[in-house]
């Protein structure tokens, strides 16, 4: 399945924080589910409303993301 990108710089891992500012990786799939890139962690907890890219300093909702396929 497709990752979603970010709409700035096209880079398909973001990070989401929690209350403590703790932060998990993630991607999004074509389905705006969102996907913790190391199997162990859990989004419990998680602010999943607003997610961060990994790539430059773009942050926003998860409808913001642009299709495409990442090679």
């Amino acid at each position: 399945m497709r990752n979603l990108k970010c709409p700035q710089c096209e880079v398909h891992r973001f990070h989401v924080k929690n209350e403590l500012n703790e932060r998990v990786v993630v991607t999004v799939n074509g389905r705006y589910e969102i996907i913790p890139v190391h199997a162990t962690d859990s989004l419990i907890g998680f602010d999943l409303t607003v997610i961060y890219c990994l790539g430059c300093s773009w942050s926003g909702s998860l409808k913001s993301l642009r299709g495409g396929k990442h090679s």
